[in-house]
């Protein structure tokens, strides 16, 4: 069993690996498990999305799932301003969909 403690470093390695996704680029909730040292965490990735603080400014609208579809309902209240906050930053939507091919935040570039 995991300790609080431990819960909390995780959460913050999560809020990290956020944090670093650049504007106009998305991750999904694998990558972002794994670049937060979680393996194979997507679930608990999207736990710990789903209770972000209130006023929270960490770029939760960037990550979604691995096939560039936005997870949350497009005829939600979230899943609207997901949408609305990607495509105020670039990330063009086809059929719902993200390239994730043109879009897909790789943290090796510009690294010299």
């Amino acid at each position: 069993m995991r300790d609080a403690s431990d819960s909390d470093l995780r959460r913050q390695a999560v809020f990290q690996a956020l944090a670093a996704i650049p504007p106009g680029r998305v991750a999904s909730y694998g990558q972002v498990a794994a670049l937060a040292g979680l393996g194979r965490g997507a679930r608990w990735v999207g736990w710990v999305l789903g209770r972000l603080p209130a006023g929270s400014t960490l770029p939760w609208h960037r990550v979604i799932a691995a096939d560039g579809r936005p997870s949350l309902p497009l005829d939600s209240p979230s899943g609207r301003e997901q949408r609305e906050r990607l495509r105020a930053e670039g990330v063009m939507l086809y059929e719902d969909r993200v390239d994730m091919r043109r879009y897909r935040w790789n943290p090796a570039e510009g690294v010299e």
